[in-house]
């Protein structure tokens, strides 16, 4: 039996809002054996809900569904209210990446604005007494595409919200095992919480002052154009050349196996 604290709803997953009721009976995922009904999720997860830059990382379920676009974060916490809704039991694991990952994507002019460590989280789903990680579902498929086309001989790539070392093929499709997209970036790891709202009670990104208003109110509009433009195919070209996309720090070795859990936070 499955611990309820990994199936509840909390104020971030409001995992009965009619929207998010809405689209799993549109769906039919409900009819689903339990490791299809997390492929369904994830996958609607990775593609419709479009990679770009929400207002914050709080954002409830039914919210970053409304915005119809979200990050790693606000993806993950997309995805955990829709596998709870449908029954299956997950939990967020917390990291923090380097902003490298994000060159790219955030401007040249204020790239020195973005904080050094950046909130990352993954979703952690129980099937079969086991838990898998996903963190595939970030970059949807017009980005990756895009990425991969514009990098033809690259496998290790660090940028444009991509981390991986396997860029022409990388584990990103749901096939009962662990998903990554964005796990090379990984410089920091925060733990196992329950759910976002236990995540962020305690970790928060630095984003107060002058530097968070021009961040929710500009300098996220103009990384999600630049994301937009990367989808069709006009991948910006970085000072530096290639060796601006090798990582630039030293990113502790992140195997499947996680460790035992563990309720930091809460």
């Amino acid at each position: 039996m499955s611990d309820t604290r990994f199936l509840t709803a909390t104020s971030m997953l409001d995992i009965t809002a009619p929207a998010i009721s809405a689209l799993i009976s549109a769906r039919g995922w409900q009819q689903l054996v339990p490791a299809d009904r997390i492929g369904a999720a994830y996958t609607y997860v990775r593609n419709d809900i479009l990679f770009g830059y929400n207002i914050a990382d709080t954002r409830t379920a039914s919210q970053v569904l409304a915005d119809g676009y979200g990050q790693c974060n606000t993806k993950a916490t997309l995805l955990m209210a829709l596998l709870r809704a449908l029954g299956i039991p997950c939990r967020l694991h917390g990291f923090t990446i380097d902003k490298s990952l994000q060159r790219g994507v955030v401007p040249e002019l204020v790239y020195w604005m973005a904080p050094r460590n950046i909130l990352h989280s993954w979703v952690e789903v129980q099937l079969d007494g086991q838990w898998i990680n996903l963190e595939g579902f970030i970059l949807d498929q017009g980005v990756l595409g895009a990425l991969q086309a514009a990098f033809p001989g690259r496998d290790t790539l660090c940028g444009y919200g991509a981390g991986t070392d396997c860029l022409q093929a990388p584990m990103v499709a749901w096939q009962g095992r662990d998903t990554y997209i964005q796990k090379t970036g990984i410089n920091a790891d925060l733990g196992v919480f329950d759910s976002p709202d236990a995540f962020y009670a305690r970790h928060r990104q630095d984003l107060r002052g002058i530097r968070g208003w021009l961040y929710r109110n500009a300098i996220r509009h103009w990384m999600n154009h630049r994301v937009a433009g990367i989808r069709r195919g006009q991948v910006p070209v970085l000072p530096g050349g290639s060796s601006t996309l090798e990582p630039q720090f030293s990113s502790p070795l992140l195997t499947a196996d996680t460790g035992p859990y563990s309720t930091e936070g809460e």
